[in-house]
């Protein structure tokens, strides 16, 4: 059974995505598009494409910020060792290889890439094809053969904790998950997951 988390959010304390949209980007898009999506009108593809059409900057400058900046959730280390997890994540290699390399781990990343060009960011995507389950471009395709423990925290995560045989959740994916009455188990830090794995499943 394989371990797979999410990184934005999840493997991160802060969202790494967020920060560089607050820090390179046009807040206001981000704003808008993100309450389109909460309210179905567009899709995350849409989303993700209209947000980082607004980064303009040079991918050396964002990622000595985002080193500078990111910081990774407690535990991280210890589940890495213990669990070798897979990284499944709807941002980008470019931005989290460089994290993953100044804490000295080495784990296999699943994630789309970046084309950053002065005129707009440009995204490519690691999987151009819809889902089958949830008509979006989304992380199930990522998942590894066989059963998955799925770890995660918001909207991308959705499609790819339906597919999970156990899921750990918080913040947003917690709540979608409770008001599905899907279940889950709530973590605050890896120390939780870690010694949730090593114990009996209690979903909630």
């Amino acid at each position: 059974m394989r371990l797979v988390l999410d990184w934005d959010g999840t493997c991160t304390a802060v969202d790494s995505l967020h920060l560089v949209l607050e820090e390179f980007g046009d807040p206001a898009v981000f704003t808008r598009v993100e309450g389109q999506l909460l309210a179905g009108t567009i899709s995350y593809r849409d989303l993700m494409e209209q947000e980082f059409a607004t980064v303009r900057a040079p991918l050396d400058d964002v990622v000595a910020f985002l080193l500078e900046n990111a910081r990774l959730r407690p535990g991280f280390h210890e589940l890495a060792e213990a669990h070798d997890p897979l990284i499944l994540s709807s941002g980008f290699r470019e931005l989290i290889e460089p994290v993953l390399a100044r804490e000295g781990v080495v784990l296999e990343v699943r994630a789309n890439r970046i084309d950053p060009r002065p005129d707009g960011w440009r995204i490519r995507w690691r999987d151009e094809t819809a889902c089958a389950v949830c008509g979006d471009l989304c992380k199930r395709s990522g998942l590894p053969e066989g059963d998955a423990v799925f770890v995660g925290d918001g909207y991308s995560d959705r499609c790819a904790a339906g597919a999970a045989v156990r899921v750990f959740a918080r913040d947003g994916l917690a709540e979608y998950l409770d008001g599905a009455g899907a279940p889950f188990e709530g973590f605050d830090d890896f120390f939780d997951v870690l010694h949730a794995l090593d114990e009996p499943v209690s979903p909630r």
